[in-house]
């Protein structure tokens, strides 16, 4: 996942997965990336400081509950 923030145009965008995608805007200013499988790739706000609040919380991110694991590519391999 790899979320970031564009003070220029105060856009905020969280990606979960890199890949092509189509894009439906569900709100003003709230669009959702699709790739063909129907998952949810990723997540753009526009006018990011009003809907979220303190600019301070793009400065800040915090992980809970984050397990590491090995992508299914080395699974059984010795590293």
């Amino acid at each position: 996942m790899k979320i970031t923030y564009d003070s220029e145009v105060d856009a905020l965008y969280i990606r979960f997965i890199e890949t092509p995608v189509t894009t439906k805007h569900v709100a003003e200013g709230i669009a959702i990336d699709y790739p063909a499988d129907g998952r949810i790739a990723g997540i753009e706000v526009l006018d990011a400081q009003k809907r979220i609040g303190d600019p301070e919380v793009f400065r800040k991110v915090v992980l809970e509950d984050i397990a590491l694991t090995k992508p299914n590519s080395l699974v059984g391999k010795r590293l």
